[in-house]
C-alpha cells in the first residue's frame, strides 16, 4: 500500500444485514482496507445487538494490520432500532428493528393521544411512523412489560457500538441529534429531548443518552479492541445522516436511495415539519436538517415479484397498462401499515414482463410523489437526482427513475457511501472540519449522468388513480 496523504479514519456501517468498516485516507477519502461481516434478522425482525459487535470485530479485523494506524473512528448505523440495555448493560431482548410493523396500533394512539399529526410534525418535525422508536417502546410496554421493566438504558444501533467502543456504561451513553431525531421522543423544535412525550409513554429520560453536538466526540477507543487505545471516538448518527454526508451533500441536492426500503431526501436550511406524515423531519448529523420520505418496499419487493413470474430482475418489457403496489411488507410512504401488494389492470396480452415494469414503477411511484415535498421551494426543479443504493446500478432501476421523474440522474461512482459518510465524520472531528465539506473535497458524488427524458405521465397518472381507489382496502387492519 502507497503511503497515505493524510491520517486513517474509520467509518462503520452496521445495517440490517451486515457491518461494513473501511479506512480511508482522510485527506484524499481512499479507502485503503475494507471489511465486513453478516447480522442475522429472526422471522419477528428483531436482530441480537450482541452480533453487531461481534460483526464489527470481524470486520475491522477484516481491514488487517492498517487498522492500527487509525487515528479516529465513527459509526453509523440502521435508524429507529430499539436496543434495551439492563443494569449491566447487556440486551434485555433482541433489537426491534426499523421494519417491524407490529407496533402500528401504539403509533395510531400515540398519535391521537398527543394531539394529533400537526402536533407531532411541528413538536418532533415528524409525525411518527411504525418505524419510529418511541413506537416500538409503546409496544413493548404493552406486550412485554416484564422486558420494559428490566431496561434500564435505551439506545438506538449506533448508540449501542458507540457505546461498546468508548466502553462508556449504561448512565455515560451518547447519540447525535441525527438519529435521536428519528426516535420520535426528540423535539426538533427545542433541539431535546421532550419530556412531554416521555412521560406519555412512560420511559425515564435517565434511560437516554446525552445528544453530542456536531464536531464533538462521544469518547475514545477502550483497551482490548483491534483499534488503538485512545484514537477519538466521533458521535456517529443514523444511516441516512451518513450517507448525506458520504455526498458531501448540499442544500437542495435531491437524493434517491434504493435499498431493501428506500429513501427521497435533500439538505435543507430549513426545520421541516410536514403535518401530512409523507415527510420526516429529520435533522441532519451537522448543523442543518434532512426531510426524508421513506418506504419499506424497495429493492426486495421488486426482486419478489421477479422471483414469482420466473424472470430476472433485469427482464422488463415496456408497454401494457397493468399496476402494481407492492406493499408486500405494509408500507411507510404512503402510510398505509395494514397494506398488501396490489395488482390491478391484467389483459390477456399482459406479458410478465409488462408486470415486472409495473412493480418498478410502482416502487419508484410513493418516492417521486414525496420529492416535492422534501426539496424547499426554491430548490431547482432540474437538479439531477442522485441515485444510490444496491438498485442504482439496475438498468431497469435507473431508467424507471428516468422515466417516472422526468430529471437527469447521476449515479455516484463511489461505494459504501454510509460507512464514507462515518468516515467523513471521524476526519471531520479529527481535522477540526465540517464533515460534508471534507467529503466534498473527495469528490464522492462523481459518476456517470444521464439526460433527463419526457416523464410518463400516463402511467403516474395510472399508479395515481390506483392508490386512490384502492385506498380503502389497502387500510384495512
Amino acid at each position: 500500500m502507497a503511503a497515505p496523504d493524510g491520517p486513517l479514519v474509520v467509518g462503520v456501517d452496521s445495517s440490517t444485514q451486515s457491518t461494513k468498516a473501511l479506512v480511508v485516507d482522510a485527506a484524499t477519502g481512499t479507502v485503503v482496507a475494507r471489511g465486513q461481516a453478516p447480522h442475522v434478522v429472526t422471522a419477528e425482525g428483531d436482530s441480537d445487538p450482541e452480533q453487531w459487535w461481534q460483526a464489527l470485530g470481524e470486520a475491522l479485523d477484516q481491514c488487517g494490520p492498517v487498522i492500527r494506524e487509525a487515528a479516529a473512528v465513527s459509526v453509523a448505523g440502521q435508524q429507529h432500532g430499539l436496543v434495551t440495555l439492563d443494569a449491566d448493560g447487556l440486551p434485555v431482548r433482541n433489537a426491534l428493528l426499523w421494519n417491524d410493523t407490529r407496533s402500528a396500533p401504539q403509533r395510531d394512539r400515540l398519535v391521537e393521544e398527543l394531539g394529533g399529526a400537526a402536533w407531532w410534525a411541528e413538536r418532533t418535525g415528524s409525525v411518527p411512523a411504525t418505524s419510529f422508536t418511541a413506537t416500538k417502546w409503546a409496544w413493548l410496554r404493552e406486550h412485554e412489560p416484564h422486558a420494559a421493566a428490566a431496561t434500564r438504558a435505551v439506545r438506538l444501533p449506533h448508540d449501542y457500538l458507540t457505546g461498546r467502543l468508548t466502553g462508556q456504561g449504561v448512565s455515560g451513553g451518547t447519540t447525535d441529534r441525527g438519529d435521536a431525531s428519528g426516535s420520535g421522543w426528540w423535539s426538533s423544535a427545542s433541539e431535546s429531548y421532550d419530556a412531554e412525550i416521555l412521560a406519555h409513554i412512560g420511559l425515564d429520560p435517565a434511560a437516554l443518552p446525552r445528544v453530542v453536538a456536531a464536531g464533538e466526540p462521544a469518547g475514545t477507543v477502550r483497551a482490548g479492541l483491534p483499534l488503538p487505545e485512545g484514537i477519538l471516538v466521533a458521535g456517529g448518527t443514523g444511516d441516512n445522516m451518513a450517507g448525506a454526508l458520504g455526498l458531501g451533500l448540499a442544500p437542495g441536492q435531491p437524493v434517491l436511495s434504493l435499498g431493501t426500503s428506500g429513501t427521497v431526501y435533500a439538505v435543507s436550511e430549513r426545520r421541516p415539519a410536514d403535518g401530512s406524515g409523507v415527510v420526516a423531519g429529520f435533522a441532519d448529523a451537522g448543523r442543518h436538517w434532512l426531510p426524508l420520505a421513506c418506504t419499506l418496499n424497495c429493492t426486495v419487493a421488486v426482486d419478489r415479484f421477479a422471483a414469482l413470474l420466473g424472470r430476472e430482475r433485469e427482464a422488463v418489457e415496456s408497454g401494457g397498462e397493468a399496476v402494481v403496489l407492492p406493499f408486500l411488507d405494509g408500507e411507510r410512504t404512503p402510510d398505509l401499515p395494514y397494506a398488501s401488494g396490489l395488482l390491478t389492470g391484467l389483459r390477456h396480452d399482459t406479458s410478465g414482463g409488462q408486470v415486472l415494469q409495473a412493480a418498478y414503477d410502482g416502487a419508484v411511484f410513493a418516492l417521486l410523489e414525496a420529492l416535492d415535498r422534501v426539496l424547499d421551494e426554491d430548490a431547482d426543479p432540474a437538479a439531477p437526482i442522485l441515485l444510490i443504493g444496491g438498485g442504482a446500478r439496475g438498468v431497469a432501476w435507473r431508467e424507471t427513475v428516468r422515466r417516472l421523474s422526468g430529471r437527469p440522474v447521476v449515479v455516484p461512482r463511489a461505494q459504501e457511501l454510509v460507512a464514507l459518510g462515518a468516515a467523513a465524520q471521524a476526519a471531520g472531528l479529527l481535522l477540526g472540519r465540517e464533515a460534508a465539506a471534507v467529503a466534498r473535497e473527495w469528490d464522492t458524488a462523481q459518476g456517470p449522468a444521464y439526460a433527463a427524458v419526457e416523464r410518463d405521465e400516463a402511467a403516474l397518472e395510472r399508479l395515481s388513480a390506483t392508490l386512490r381507489d384502492a385506498g380503502p382496502l389497502l387500510g384495512r387492519p
